[in-house]
């Protein structure tokens, strides 16, 4: 068990939390499995392609980001945060024995499971995937894809019910290595939700280049580059963007377009060397957007004499 190293230059990681995000109600850990042989790629590296200039692994870790420790299963990386590294012996063991390594090295009361292959996984399917198996009796809680087929490796399980039902296969077969996740999961009692986008994952290059263009659309493009951009600079602070917007247009109107992307500059650079929240940043736009609205009033005759105060 190591933790990966930098990239270099290093990507800006945040440290894991250690206790539970604000939805999820209780501490969880989780387990990725991220080193399959991606043989419907050609044999590329999938969890390093990129889908809107983020590793397809590093979405799945910001999807995860308050689990207490994450795993991951596969051969150690840089990824945009620190993770705990496992292998399945041996390596290329399939999934059950892959979880089974990444299983052992955690220790909450609850595990989120995923495959290192889903771009459009959100924190709050995890925290609904926590939400639906806290509260109720079931082992385990797992999402189903647009066809109603279940999806093991986008799911919840109570981890004590999780070790049981793989210590049985183990004693059952003489082993995990080469068995399907369906043999697992027969023996455990599962709720399912449907989030046919959260569940689809990317198994050929035709489902990448889906991927690719449904985050380029009109409706998801805006909030995907902010977050890129946030990654890509260690940024995490979360912005009210129609805030910023709001200025940046009053200031195109106002004053000139070319003003608008220096004025966002000048606000975040306030923010920061003020106390740097969300709160900053939205003290600083209502203040420019302001300023903007009296430049324009005061250069488009907004006034029918001068202030000869």
């Amino acid at each position: 068990m190591t933790d990966n190293a930098p990239a270099d230059p290093p990507p800006a990681a945040s440290p894991q939390s250690s206790g539970p995000g604000p939805a999820t109600g209780a501490p969880y850990d989780a387990v990725v499995l991220a080193g399959g042989g991606a043989r419907r790629l050609g044999g590329a590296d999938k969890p390093g392609v990129q889908v809107g200039g983020r590793a397809l692994l590093d979405r799945v870790l910001a999807a995860c980001a308050d689990a207490a420790i994450t795993v991951v299963v596969a051969d150690p990386r840089a990824t945009a945060r620190p993770v705990r590294w496992a292998r399945e012996e041996p390596a290329g063991g399939g999934p059950v024995a892959a979880l089974d390594a990444g299983l052992r090295l955690t220790t909450a009361e609850y595990a989120v499971v995923l495959s290192a292959d889903l771009p459009f996984l959100g924190a709050d399917t995890v925290h609904r995937l926590l939400a639906a198996l806290r509260d109720g009796d079931a082992d385990g809680a797992m999402l189903t894809d647009d066809d109603g087929r279940d999806q093991p490796l986008v799911a919840a399980y109570r981890t004590a019910s999780l070790r049981d039902a793989l210590a049985d296969l183990a004693t059952e077969h003489g082993g995990l290595t080469g068995l399907p996740l369906r043999r697992l999961t027969g023996a455990l009692r599962l709720t399912r939700l449907t989030d046919p986008l959260a569940s689809f994952d990317c198994d050929t290059w035709e489902d990448i280049a889906h991927a690719r263009a449904r985050i380029r659309e009109h409706g998801h493009v805006l909030n995907e580059w902010i977050t890129a951009v946030k990654n890509e600079l260690g940024i995490e602070l979360d912005v009210d963007t129609r805030v910023l917007l709001d200025a940046a247009r009053d200031v195109a109107h106002g004053v000139a377009r070319p003003a608008a992307p220096l004025t966002t500059f000048l606000i975040g650079y306030a923010a920061a060397q003020g106390k740097g929240d969300p709160e900053s940043v939205a003290e600083a736009s209502a203040k420019v957007a302001d300023l903007a609205n009296r430049w324009e009033a005061e250069h488009s005759g907004g006034g029918s004499a001068p202030d000869a105060g």
